[in-house]
C-alpha cells in the first residue's frame, strides 16, 4: 500500500498491529508497561484514535518489531510511517 492513508485505513492497520503485538508475549508486555494500559483495557481502548497512534508509535520505536510486523503483513515500513501520519499527534518531519 503506497500513498497516503485515511484515518480509517490507518486505524485498521493499527488494529492489525495491536493484534500482532498481542500474539507476541514479550512485545505486548512491553507495550503495556510503556503505556501503562492494563491488559483488560485493550478492547475498550482499541477504538480510540489516540490509543491506536500509540500502538503505531510503539511499533515504529523498534526496527526489529517494525520489520517483523511488516514481514507478517506484506508491508513496507514506509507504509507504517504514512499510516502514523494519518492518526492524531503526528509530527511532520
Amino acid at each position: 500500500m503506497r500513498g497516503s492513508f485515511t484515518q480509517e485505513a490507518a486505524e485498521t492497520l493499527a488494529l492489525k498491529a495491536l493484534a500482532w503485538l498481542a500474539a507476541m508475549p514479550d512485545d505486548i508486555d512491553r507495550f503495556l508497561n510503556v503505556t501503562g494500559v492494563k491488559a483488560g483495557e485493550l478492547r475498550a481502548r482499541a477504538d480510540e484514535p489516540e490509543f491506536l497512534a500509540g500502538v503505531m508509535d510503539f511499533l515504529l520505536a523498534d526496527d526489529k518489531r517494525l520489520t517483523g510486523f511488516c514481514d507478517a503483513e506484506g508491508l513496507d515500513p514506509k507504509d507504517i510511517h504514512l499510516a502514523r501520519r494519518a492518526l492524531p499527534g503526528a509530527h511532520d518531519a
